[in-house]
């Protein structure tokens, strides 16, 4: 058993740096098509299935913040580090901008075990008491951040539209309504709008890890945040990281490093919380969380344990794969012509959506591109494009 334990750890941590650099390619779609033929796998236990898509997720959440800040194509977890990271890979810092992020990653692993205990014993009496306003909450939420748009009217017009386009895409018959609909928010649009731009990244600079820090005060301002509101936004459907470091942020006020830490311990803390969730709850917030829940019905405390040890280690093994391949990433880009690796880019996202979709979800990826090209060309943040996931959750919870 152990051996299988390690097998499937270690092939998580491959799998999940492979999706985590691949433009399109998301954890949940490797965990359905793992679940798909699950028939094929019968030999092997279910807990070392589940570790691999613990490992696969948590490894993911270290490195798909690459695509996101050196090309510009984010998944939904990373896409608020697009701006401050583009920004920083603009000025030949893009290495640096990424090792912020890790180093959110590695503090969210600590936090992680910190909360893990709290969250078995206090989250099904805290969970019980605000099911039955959940959708007012997702509301509440949803209202502050449009409310804090310096044009409110705009971010209140992207909300709806994102919403009815969300509800739209996983209404109709498309396999991974999900891959469209933010590969063309938070990704293509963002690499439109790079390409009109005509702007050139400076040479990146790779920087000793000694010389990347924060300032004391913004590492425990950016941590203390992340700690908050991350544990917070673990268990709400609909809420993610993007939305806990907007919140973070707008509680505390940051400086771009000091967001990339806080986004990358977000993402982390969101995605490793989760598997908690489902011990404590019994609900599954993200999509590999609900495959870990269908290959363990009956959730023990000692899975959950094998589970947390999947993230330690696998988080671990993550941040030093990161450095290595966010070096390769650096060095990459001072040598590729910017603007024919942006249209690559491009051209394999949207090969990917036609694999996996059909001529509707091309439909989709084109209207969210749209839509994701007038936000930015509106000044709005792009925290409300996740009305997308957002509304159709109000939705549901308010007709069932």
């Amino acid at each position: 058993m152990v051996i299988e334990l390690i097998i499937a750890l270690l092939l998580g941590v491959i799998c999940g740096t492979f999706t985590g650099l691949a433009p399109g390619i998301h954890i949940n779609l490797v965990a359905a098509i793992l679940l798909f033929s699950l028939d094929k796998f019968q030999s092997i236990p279910f807990i070392a299935l589940a570790v691999f898509i613990v490992a696969m997720s948590i490894t993911h959440t270290f490195i798909d913040f690459v695509p996101s800040i050196f090309l510009g194509a984010p998944d939904e977890d990373s896409a608020l580090s697009v701006l401050p990271g583009h920004q920083l890979l603009l000025e030949g810092r893009g290495y640096e901008a990424f090792i912020l992020t890790l180093y959110g990653s590695l503090f969210a692993i600590l936090i992680i075990l910190l909360f893990s205990p709290v969250f078995t014993f206090a989250l099904p009496y805290f969970y019980n008491l605000i099911k039955d306003f959940m959708p007012f909450l997702l509301i509440f939420i949803s209202i502050y951040i449009i409310l804090r748009e310096d044009d409110f009217l705009i971010s209140f017009f992207v909300f709806i539209l994102a919403g009815f386009l969300g509800i739209a895409s996983f209404n109709t018959p498309v396999k991974e309504p999900l891959l469209p609909l933010l590969s063309g928010l938070f990704g293509i649009s963002t690499l439109f709008v790079s390409l009109k731009s005509k702007v050139t990244p400076k040479k990146q600079k790779i920087f000793p890890l000694k010389k990347i820090k924060l300032e004391k005060k913004g590492f425990f301002k950016s941590a203390f945040a992340a700690a908050i509101f991350a544990p917070l936004c673990s268990f709400l459907p609909g809420i993610g990281s993007s939305h806990a470091a907007t919140l973070g942020s707008e509680f505390i006020g940051q400086d771009r490093k000091g967001f990339l830490f806080m986004v990358g311990a977000c993402n982390t803390i969101i995605m490793g919380l989760s598997y908690v969730a489902v011990y404590a709850i019994g609900k599954s917030r993200t999509g590999t969380a609900a495959a870990v829940k269908s290959l363990l019905p009956s959730f023990s405390q000692s899975d959950l344990i094998i589970l947390i040890g999947a993230i330690v280690i696998s988080g671990i093994l993550s941040f030093f794969l990161g450095i290595f391949v966010s070096r390769i990433f650096a060095k990459f880009m001072n040598k590729i012509n910017y603007k024919y690796l942006t249209i690559g880019v491009i051209t394999v996202v949207i090969s990917v959506n036609i694999f996996f979709t059909n001529w509707l979800g091309l439909i989709i990826l084109v209207s969210s591109t749209a839509l994701g090209i007038y936000v930015v060309e509106s000044g709005s943040r792009r925290i409300n494009l996740m009305a997308s996931l957002i509304f159709p959750a109000i939705i549901y919870y308010l007709t069932n």
